[in-house]
């Protein structure tokens, strides 16, 4: 794809690619028409380009494609304007919320893991697995919130054992401290997962039942999640 522009507008940001390729400093190849190459997908340079010579933004379906090329030529002015408009706004909200659980990506890359070597052994598109997603840190039921604050500031070592229990399930998520709730958790799940090519199907199939102390019980929601590949991705599981 082949591109006039000023170079004035490529050195519009100095700390850029773009101005430090044609500061003059830098030796840069040409072809027979005396046009500079630049090996990189030239989708979005156009993008790139009006933003430079006007502070034009790009289209909400290419805010991410553009956000990569951004990031490329170290355009910071763009990144900044970018991450300040949808998707990448509520993006940034979401790494925030993310951050805050523990072990995230090290769950997730167990989710595909188990579900993976579950297909494999079946020899099937698809594989069911139990996970765990729980806010609270402790076990509360509208019937034992009233006596559960004065056991959790009074609870000895031996009783605070029992409340640290591992549910009987694949992967567990949680506790965190976020005003985000188990659904907003488990949309991030669905979503990072389906950008792996994974298609995600989730249901809650009951509560851990398991005793803890006096009258409490786990009661932290689980749900059964149904990992499917699309075709070529489970022709290569086979083949590995």
């Amino acid at each position: 794809m082949y591109f006039t522009t000023r170079l004035s507008t490529l050195r519009r940001y100095e700390d850029t690619m773009l101005a430090a390729m044609f500061s003059g400093r830098h030796y840069i190849p040409t072809d027979a028409e005396g046009r500079y190459f630049i090996d990189r997908d030239g989708t979005y340079f156009g993008d790139i380009l009006n933003f430079l010579r006007s502070g034009d933004l790009p289209s909400r379906e290419r805010v991410r494609s553009v956000y990569k090329e951004a990031q490329y030529y170290s355009i910071g002015p763009l990144l900044d304007n970018l991450e300040d408009v949808q998707p990448l706004k509520g993006e940034k909200v979401r790494q925030a919320f993310l951050g805050l659980m523990p072990y995230y990506k090290e769950h997730l890359e167990r989710i595909i893991e188990i579900a993976k070597l579950r297909a494999m052994q079946r020899k099937a598109r698809f594989a069911k697995l139990k996970v765990c997603v729980f806010k609270e840190e402790m076990p509360i039921t509208p019937y034992e919130c009233p006596l559960f604050n004065s056991l959790r500031f009074e609870r000895n070592d031996s009783e605070s054992k029992l409340f640290e229990h591992h549910c009987e399930v694949d992967v567990s998520f949680g506790p965190w401290e976020a005003v985000a709730d188990v659904y907003d958790l488990l949309h991030c799940i669905v979503t990072d997962l389906s950008e792996r090519g994974i298609t995600v199907d989730h249901q809650c199939i009951g509560v851990c039942d398991k005793h803890l102390i006096n009258h409490y019980y786990c009661k932290r929601p689980i749900y059964e999640f149904k990992i499917t590949w699309c075709y070529n991705l489970a022709a290569k599981l086979y083949k590995a």
